[in-house]
Order: C-alpha cells, then structure tokens, then sequence
C-alpha cells in the first residue's frame, strides 16, 4: 500500500516539487502561497536533499533566481501570491519567449474573496498576457500531481508553466499518496546562446513567431486535455469547470440527482483551451454553462457568447468566491430545477486588529500624537491595521507608502500650512520595495518622515524571516542586512532608532524627526522591537511589565478607543475598564495610555 499521508495543499504542492527533482525553489512570503517554501525546505531537511531553497528579497528576484537555474538545466520553481506575480511580471514576460532548458513552474496562488490581498485578480489573465500554459488545480492531491504534469509539459515545450491554485486548494487539507522522491544530480550545464538567453529586438520577434507556434502544439497536447467526469451523461447541455469549482460542482451534481444527467467537463488547462475541446463543445451542446474563478477565461476563448452561460453573459458573478452555495443556485438555475437554500445564520463580525503587546500599536499612538494633523500613508503587512487608529490612510501596493509620501508632498509644498507627513512601511516591505522610492525621495528633497516598523519579521505572512534577520528558510546562519546603514546609504541624513514600547521617549523622537522634515527633508525612524509572537517566553519575561485598572477608572473608554488592545475592554454597563490577563503579555505600553492614569502597574 502506497503511504497516504494529511497535507496541506502547499505542503502537498511541496511533496510534488521534490519528489520531481525541483533542485532550486524560490520564493517570497504572500498568502496563501507561504507555506509553500517552508514545506519544500522541510522536506529538504527531513530527507536531505541537494537543493537550494530560498526566501528572496521580492517576487522579481525570486523569479529571476529560479529562471536562471532552469537554463543551466535544473528544475526549478518560483512561487508567490497573485499580486506577487505583478511584482514579478517583467521577466515574466521575457521567460515565456525565451524559453527553458528544464522544467521551469510558476506557482501563482490566488486569493477569490479576496480574502487576505489587494486584488481578487486572476493570474490565468498573467498567463494568457505572457503566453504561456496555465494548470488550475481542484484540490491538494491534484495541486500536487499536476507539479508532474506541469514539469513534463514544460520540457516538451521548452516553456515555463504556471499552476495556480487558489486560496481554497492552498489552504484546504486532504489525503494525499506520497510517492518516492526523485533524488537528482544537480549537474548544471549553461550553454552560451545570446541568440535566445540575451535576444535583442530583432530576435525578439523570432522568438514571439516560435512560441505562437508552442502554444498551438499545446492547445493539442493530450496530456492535458479537459476531462469528461461523467460519460454516462447525455444531454444537449453540459457544465465546463475548473479549479475549486470543479471540486464543489462534482459533489453537487451527485447530491442533486443530476450526475447522470448533464455531462460535466474539468478543464485542466483553462489556457490555452484546447482547440478540439473548444470545436467540440460549440458544435454538440446547445447552451454550455460555463463555472471559474475568478475571470472569465475560459469564456473568452470559447467565443460564441450566445450559447455560453458564464460571467460575460452575466449568469455567473464577476465578483467574489464562488462558494458551493453559490455554486448550487447556478447549476439548478441551468438544469431548471428547484433550488432550496438553507438559511445560514448571520454572525456578527469583529474587525481585526493588532496583536495584544504589538509594537506597531504603540508606534501608530506616537505617531498620531507626534502629528494629529498629518497624512499618514501607509503599506501592506500587519501594520495596514493602522486604520483602525485613524494612523493609515491610504495603502495602494507594496512599497506605495514612500512613493505616496512623496506625492501628497509635491500636491501640498507650494501651500503655507502644508500638512506633516509621515508614512509607515514594515521591515521586510522596506527591503521588497521601499529603497528605490526612498532614494527617490532624497534626490527630490521630500520634507516627510518615514517610520520603519521594524518587528525582525515577515510577521503577517507567518514569521519568515527578513534580508535583516541572518538566517535563511532552513534556519541556516546568513549575512543580515543593517536597516541603518541601507537608509543612510540612500542618501538619509536624519535616521534614528528606538523602542516604540519606550513610549514617551519615542513621541517625543517622532515630533523631532517632523520638525527636521520640514526644514531639511526627508527624516527616517526605525521603531525596532520584534514582533511578540516571535520571541520566547523568556525574552517576553525580561520586559514584562503587569498592570492593573485602578479604581479611579470612570469607564471614559479612551484606552479602548484609541489604543484597542484586544485585553482591554469595557465592562457590561460601560463605566470600567477590563484586563483579561489571558491576553495581556504585560508590555506596559498601556501605563501611559489612560489620560486619568488609572491603569497601574501591579505590584508584586
């Protein structure tokens, strides 16, 4: 009996990479694509494997790493969010003409919903847009095969490939048979080729005619041809479906006695759609009932709008996940049968917030003191909970926040009471996008004040680690970057660093650094304190500070409002203030909070 073991679709997506000889994985750190990377470099270890798995400084780099490795002759694979892949989309671009030597994968996870991104956008879109095959996997067991398939069809194509799964694969879990790991002699063979591998305009064009010729093959490519799920089934309609929509629409076929009645089709390959499929379709249904997320891609290349139900005939929403309940209503929408829905009941949400003892707390009060008046642009991470202490205003992208800086300077410097401005950006967001933006900022003399909220961590996408952290994904020891030395590099004259715990103090630095921007430019602080769900008990124990709500406590809610520590709240009848000593982590930072200082130190 083969092994069978419960994985994790990023760990089942792990599992195929080396079990089909993946010699160099890349990555950057994005949900729900994270867990990738750290389940690749697990199983490095546990079997020790002859690989090279890294976190790159963003998706571009990561990219580029892992492309360069496939035409020396290893496989590789890259993988990221969606909105990663933008990062990542110029040599996106150019890899797709050029081409591989060995199976090169692009793992693109997106995030219907969305649920924790920017953008519900599909990179399917990406794909067709670079011209290469995209594999859209229903579940972690298929995530994990099509690993195989996407490898194989690279090298018979001599093109990169990309699989993207979804939020729900990624983070769905299942049964899932391991099977032996391919244990590769990494031999690395580049062959110098400038015709191809650094190809000017001119060669350029050859290269686009050669893989217009590639994608026809592949539109023929039975490897990866759409699957019927029933061929019982004969009807004069039918259902084409992909990704976790196939999944949910196989199950609701069965529970709505119409699995042997309407023939339904998983598309593996949504691009390019394979051309037999596509004639097939138009020329033997009537009506066809198209069901993906999160564009309409498939639709697209089937053009013939009149017999397609999908998004563009506006039957399937454009917008959102499509879950099974949703799912449900289309499928009985088309088959005209009665659909039952069942009523869910509605539970109030809370909105998110910062962690109990999170420095970034502290550093949005400071900030909000040190400038009450001032727009705060802001960035992607953690810290984006900002807005719920009126200290972000805007987030755009990674790295936007000191390019956005730079804007509202140049909309406000001719005005005589122009308004401070102070921007926050994470460590590992600094290090990904942030320093051209700053050099920018010191060449145009921008009067603003950057804070780096530097907690030692990629903390919102599970603790990996940083460019300024010095180990690497295996936990191996490697050269750390100094946040310091990178910002006075870019030409910054004024750059500090401080505690945010030390609260007080770190006011006080921040008003400075406001004053010194609007005389003399641009100031940057380093609000350095890790992140408290990365540290150990012990390191926890030697700042801790207990505190206690004191009686002179009326119930004026300002702490709760204006600091929203998860263990602070109200009581009942609103005139006290609560602990919950199972959440506080006894920062302290709340002693100076309560204007009526009735929240205390407790003593021993």
């Amino acid at each position: 009996m083969p092994e069978r073991k419960l994985m994790l679709g990023n760990e089942a997506i792990a599992r195929g990479l080396v079990e089909n000889g993946c010699a160099v994985a890349t990555s950057y750190p994005g949900t729900p694509a994270s867990e990738i990377l750290s389940a690749v470099a697990a199983e490095q270890k546990q079997n020790r494997l002859s690989m090279h798995t890294q976190w790159a400084i963003n998706e571009k780099v990561a990219f580029e790493i892992a492309y360069a490795a496939c035409i020396t002759g290893l496989r590789s694979a890259v993988s990221m969010k969606q909105v990663g892949l933008n990062v990542a989309s110029d040599p996106l671009m150019s890899a797709a003409y050029m081409g591989v030597k060995k199976g090169f994968l692009i793992i693109s996870a997106d995030d219907p919903g969305p649920h924790s991104s920017q953008t519900e956008q599909d990179s399917r879109l990406m794909a067709m847009m670079a011209k290469i095959p995209v594999l859209d996997p229903d579940s972690p067991a298929q995530a994990k095969k099509m690993i195989e398939l996407g490898y194989t069809l690279s090298e018979a194509f001599n093109i990169p490939v990309m699989i993207r799964p979804t939020t729900r694969v990624c983070h769905a879990r299942q049964d899932v048979i391991l099977e032996e790991i391919v244990f590769v002699k990494n031999l690395p063979d580049f062959e110098k080729d400038p015709l191809r591998w650094a190809a000017t305009p001119k060669f350029r064009f050859q290269l686009h005619k050669e893989l217009e010729q590639k994608l026809k093959a592949i539109a023929a490519h039975l490897a990866t041809a759409p699957l019927l799920l029933n061929p019982e089934a004969k009807a004069d309609n039918a259902i084409v479906v992909s990704g976790v929509a196939a999944a949910h629409s196989k199950e609701l076929l069965k529970e709505l006695g119409l699995w042997g009645k309407i023939p339904l089709y998983q598309v593996l390959q949504p691009y390019p759609l394979h051309t037999e499929f596509k004639n097939h379709l138009l020329n033997d249904y009537t009506n066809i009932l198209v069901i993906e997320e999160t564009t309409g891609i498939i639709e697209m290349q089937l053009a013939d709008h009149a017999k397609i139900k999908g998004k563009l005939s506006g039957m399937v929403p454009v917008v959102g996940e499509l879950l099974p309940e949703i799912i449900e209503k289309l499928i009985c929408d088309f088959c005209e049968k009665e659909y039952s829905p069942v009523d869910l009941p509605q539970v109030p949400g809370k909105r998110p917030t910062l962690c109990a003892g999170c420095p970034h707390r502290a550093s949005f009060f400071a900030i909000k003191k040190a400038a009450p008046k001032g727009i705060y642009p802001s960035d992607i991470g953690c810290y984006t909970l900002g807005l719920n202490f009126g200290a972000v205003d805007t987030v755009l992208c990674m790295g936007a926040a000191i390019g956005q800086a730079a804007g509202f300077y140049h909309a406000h410097k001719n005005e005589e009471k122009r308004p401070d401005i102070i921007a926050t950006i994470g460590d590992s967001t600094f290090f990904h996008a942030g320093v051209p933006a700053l050099i920018d900022a010191v060449v145009q003399n921008v009067q603003f004040v950057l804070v780096i909220l530097d907690n030692r961590t990629t903390a919102m996408t599970g603790n990996q680690p940083t460019p300024a952290s010095g180990v690497g994904v295996l936990d191996e020891p490697l050269h750390a970057v100094d946040i310091a030395a990178l910002v006075k590099g870019c030409g910054v004259s004024y750059c500090k660093t401080a505690d945010p715990y030390e609260l007080q103090d770190f006011i006080k630095l921040l008003k400075k650094a406001v004053q010194y921007s609007r005389a003399k430019g641009p100031a940057v602080v380093i609000a350095r304190h890790p992140c408290v769900l990365n540290i150990s008990p012990a390191e926890r124990k030697a700042f801790a500070i207990p505190v206690k709500i004191a009686k002179e406590c009326d119930g004026c809610g300002y702490c709760v409002k204006h600091f929203e520590c998860p263990a602070l709240s109200l009581n009942e009848t609103e005139t006290k203030v609560i602990l919950d000593q199972l959440l506080c982590i006894e920062c302290g930072v709340c002693l100076h909070i309560c204007p009526k200082n009735a929240i205390i130190p407790q003593k021993e």
